[in-house]
């Protein structure tokens, strides 16, 4: 959620950290600021809204300059988006300035014994209250490093905590606890942010930051300990993507750019998991063999849309491999005590690597001895650094709210677990694994076709813009397809949007049908199963009798529903399972485009963050 930067170095830290906070807008807030430290002392400045309110008020009241510096983009949990409860939080003698992410669960009883020891809180936010106890703490040991160390013991909950004080002028400290923090390591110059892309610009080289763990950085060097003052080991990494990727590239949003990007990405993620043969060769899955000969049971764990790519993996596991498979909402797992033991595989999916719901899913799983194979685009997170193994996506970053290019590489990274699966435990031949890998390797180039062609999808989504709802019909892989088409359409263009198992709508749904409403209906191949595309054409029928303006999504050749559909979506041939690669795409240019006509921000959709980092 929040996005939070720090600097020191030779560089302007206002400049460096205005900079990166530009590249962290797309994980979502509604105020941002900035403090610095110069001449002695510090200076912040702060405002709700968007980043620009800022940089006006910096224009109008410019601060001193100073090469070091922190910054936040606040996404509001404790306290409305005000200018009082946006950060940096200072203490009451302005020495110490702190930025947060994630919740603090005991701040009241904190707070109730700072205001009787006499300190003055000004703000709603549960992070002041750290302001305050790092000034308490400094005044005893005079060290940042270690003041953190203290008040981190202290707190309870999920949190990162980026701090600097006005009599260490050289010296940003951070803390990291179930929340996501990366370094970035300079030439005579150091960086603190939520995500790399913060400062990509200036250096590739990162170190990862574990659990419960404190860093000191300074222009020489980076210290990095825990929160019992121990020594800490650290992994570092070079970041495999540069500044271009994180730029429009021309394109009037990021998402446009990300639905673009969309067959070079599946294909990446491909690459190098295909050996000689024609077998699958998944390095990054460290599971033994034997181990995964023994799984009888597989549970996939997600929210959102990886939540749905999850619900297709379940389709791909089960028919490929014959192992039962659950899919759980992540917020819902752990609290309907689940059953789990060493047979048991959990999938834990996520973009980010830090979404906390997943994260406290995985963890509840490992608990219970079962083995997690998370899928992940982002190196160094802490959902893989968890897992038994990880197979990375490879999507490159996505700065768009709404997943795209993500959603397409989890699907892949979900039908290469599959056969993987399959092709250990025997239940597929090596020549029928070896015909589902070639119709993988030929699906970025029908993505290319798909986006070719998306200029009817525009103009009609243009003219629906003043509508009020949306539905979306499909069966089996295209039921999660049509959940994600309305979640899409949710998040973007804030409209009703209900996604439904076709098969359900005499059960209810089907009373929601009126004169012109429009239905998205998600039609599988007539070649392969066709009781399941009987039964569809029969739900189009039925909804179209009763009004219902009927919009298809068919693949090419399909003629038999063409008198039923009030417009008509092509999409390639290809086989059922793999059908939701071609068939999302129209649904993503839909929803991008209705949200652009009805004024929406389309990178940007309102209460949203990109990355969830807090339960």
């Amino acid at each position: 959620m929040c996005g939070i930067v720090g600097y020191v170095g030779p560089q302007s830290a206002l400049d460096v950290v205005v900079a990166g906070l530009r590249r962290l807008e797309y994980r979502g807030y509604d105020s941002a600021g900035v403090a610095v430290l110069a001449d002695g002392g510090m200076a912040a400045a702060k405002k709700s809204g968007k980043l620009v309110n800022l940089e006006k008020e910096l224009v109008d009241r410019p601060l001193p300059s100073g090469s070091t510096g922190i910054g936040h983009t606040r996404w509001a949990t404790h306290g409305g988006p005000t200018d009082a409860n946006a950060h940096p939080h200072l203490d009451n003698a302005g020495r110490v300035a702190v930025v947060h992410n994630g919740i603090i669960e005991n701040f009241a009883e904190l707070r109730a014994e700072l205001a009787g020891r006499g300190h003055g809180l000004e703000s709603e936010t549960d992070t002041e209250v750290v302001a305050h106890l790092l000034a308490e703490e400094f005044s005893g040991c005079a060290d940042l490093a270690e003041s953190m160390r203290l008040v981190c013991r202290r707190l309870e909950g999920a949190f990162t905590l980026v701090a600097v004080h006005a009599d260490e002028p050289d010296v940003v400290v951070g803390a990291r606890r179930n929340s996501p923090l990366v370094v970035g390591v300079g030439d005579g110059e150091a960086f603190l942010a939520s995500d790399v892309a913060a400062f990509i610009e200036h250096t590739r080289a990162a170190v990862e930051l574990g659990q419960d763990q404190v860093v000191e950085l300074r222009r020489d060097g980076v210290t990095v300990t825990g929160f019992d003052g121990r020594p800490a080991e650290v992994r570092s990494y070079h970041v495999d993507w540069d500044v271009s990727a994180a730029e429009k590239g021309g394109y009037d949003y990021f998402m446009l750019k990300e639905i673009a990007e969309q067959p070079k990405a599946v294909a990446d993620t491909l690459l190098g998991r295909i050996d000689a043969s024609g077998s699958l060769s998944l390095d990054e899955v460290r599971i033994p063999a034997r181990v995964l000969k023994e799984v009888d049971k597989v549970v996939v764990v997600a929210c959102g849309t990886a939540f749905h790519a999850g619900m297709i993996a379940k389709y791909a596991i089960e028919h490929w491999t014959r192992i039962p498979c659950e899919v759980e909402l992540a917020s819902e797992f752990r609290y309907r005590d689940p059953i789990l033991d060493a047979r048991t595989l959990v999938v834990a999916i996520s973009q980010s690597g830090e979404t906390m719901d997943t994260l406290m899913a995985l963890r509840h799983a490992r608990d219970q001895g079962a083995r997690v194979l998370a899928i992940c685009n982002t190196n160094g997170s802490t959902i893989p650094r968890e897992s038994d193994a990880v197979l990375y996506t490879h999507a490159g970053p996505e700065v768009a709210v709404a997943s795209t290019k993500a959603f397409l590489t989890q699907l892949v990274a979900c039908y290469l677990v599959a056969l993987y699966l399959a092709q250990v435990r025997g239940t597929k031949w090596a020549d029928e694994i070896r015909a589902v890998v070639r119709d993988l390797a030929r699906i970025p180039g029908e993505v290319e076709r798909v986006l070719e062609t998306m200029e009817p999808v525009r103009e009609l989504a243009r003219s629906l813009a003043a509508k009020d709802t949306v539905l979306f019909l499909g069966r089996h892989v295209g039921y999660p397809v049509a959940l994600e088409g309305a979640l899409k359409l949710k998040e973007l263009a804030y409209m009703h949007a209900e996604g439904f198992a076709a098969g359900e709508l005499k059960h209810g749904p089907i009373a929601l049908i009126e004169e012109d409403l429009p239905v998205v209906v998600v039609v599988p191949s007539p070649r392969g199963r066709s009781v399941l595309y009987d039964k569809i054409v029969s739900n189009i029928q039925e909804i179209r009798a009763r009004g219902a303006r009927t919009i298809v999504i068919a693949e090419e050749g399909d003629e038999a529903v063409v008198p039923y559909a009030d417009h008509l979506i092509r999409v390639p041939v290809t086989p059922t399972l793999l059908q939701p690669l071609v068939a999302t795409v129209p649904l993503q240019v839909f929803a991008c485009e209705l949200a652009t006509a009805r004024g929406n921000e389309v990178d940007q959709p309102r209460n949203l963050a990109k990355s969830v980092t807090v339960e």
